[in-house]
């Protein structure tokens, strides 16, 4: 629609700026200054929830006449939170400790609008298979998951990382769950696609 607000992700991350490139929509990128430190007694998916909540506020108090999409994902073996590793010792460390376990992938999103909010989590569950530290070593040094909560890009070798991956949208894992922003942006009027 011509006479949309102007659309803004409120991240720096060029991930989630090109899934967002997948919706055709013009928009511009605007990195928020959150504190992302968990909270005591968090978990992941209230974690997840919370930074993305507070990103997109942050960044519609600076436009308030724009829509503003944010997102933030955390890894979460039962209450214990995986988040960026920074390194390789904690990426290689980070994925033996789920090696032949089920991690949930919390993907929160928020979207701000002049008139409305919405909010929301999306898990996405992966059973990583009986992993060698060879297997993860080769992994770790290929993709380089550093900036990558828990440790894996599933768009790239990471997948063979795993058993299996269950999620209601397939796109939430590489951190932008995209059905559910869609059908969001469609409540406010943008034409997707």
């Amino acid at each position: 629609m011509s006479d949309a607000p102007p659309l803004i992700l409120a991240s720096g991350s060029p991930y989630r700026a090109q899934m967002l490139e997948r919706l055709g929509l013009p928009f511009r990128s605007e990195s928020p200054d959150v504190d992302e430190t968990p909270r005591g007694g968090e978990r992941p998916a209230d974690l997840a929830l919370r930074l993305a909540t507070d990103k997109a506020r942050t960044v519609a108090a600076l436009f308030p006449d724009s829509v503003v999409i944010a997102g933030d994902q955390v890894a979460g073996l039962d209450a214990e939170i995986f988040g960026k590793p920074g390194d390789r010792d904690a990426a290689i460390a980070q994925l033996r400790s789920m090696r032949g376990r089920t991690v949930c992938w919390h993907s929160g999103i928020a979207i701000v609008a002049p008139s409305r909010e919405f909010s929301d989590v999306v898990v996405t569950e992966a059973r990583f298979r009986e992993l060698s530290d060879g297997e993860i070593e080769r992994y770790v040094d290929f993709d380089r998951p550093f900036d990558c909560a828990g440790a894996m890009r599933s768009e790239s070798r990471g997948i063979a990382l795993l058993d299996a991956l269950s999620s209601d949208d397939p796109s939430a894992l590489i951190g932008l769950p995209l059905i559910r922003i869609s059908g969001w942006l469609r409540t406010l009027g943008y034409r997707c696609p």
